[in-house]
């Protein structure tokens, strides 16, 4: 079946999801407690929980571009297990399966968050996850061609 462009037929609500996209990318390589390696993280992990294999294919190879290994990537699904992931790393995983599941954050995480990454990366973080979690349900609905994304 052809599904609709969604590009052609809401190209000022994509242009928005843009600019958030923009948004992100500049506030993660300026924050020391995010970065761009974090941010492909949560991408993918969230795009693996809502099982967006569109998504899951071009922040894997996003990641890859930031220089993310293969090893930490396929561990991915399992981080609480593998010993490859920072502390942050963790509580930033914990915070995109939690929103992503809508049942939010408990105060103790909140308050590690918060702590760990100060409340504009939280909020930043935040609205990361949101952002890919809407990106997800748009791909899972029109289903673009999987493996054709090329990181830029």
């Amino acid at each position: 079946m052809t599904k609709v462009n969604y590009f052609a037929e809401a190209p000022k609500a994509m242009q928005i999801l843009f600019e958030q996209e923009e948004y992100l990318k500049s506030q993660f390589a300026d924050q020391q407690a995010l970065g761009m390696k974090l941010l492909e993280l949560v991408k993918l992990r969230v795009s693996q929980i809502n099982q967006c294999a569109f998504c899951i294919d071009m922040h894997s190879k996003d990641a890859e571009s930031a220089g993310e290994s293969w090893q930490r990537l396929i561990s991915l699904c399992a981080w609480r297990e593998a010993p490859y992931y920072s502390v942050n790393e963790r509580l930033a995983l914990e915070c995109a399966e939690r929103l992503t599941a809508c049942t939010g954050l408990d105060d103790e995480l909140y308050q590690k968050a918060l702590d760990a990454f100060g409340a504009k990366a939280l909020v930043d973080l935040s609205i990361a996850i949101n952002a890919i979690n809407s990106w997800n349900r748009i791909a899972i609905t029109f289903k673009p061609e999987v493996g054709s994304y090329k990181p830029s």
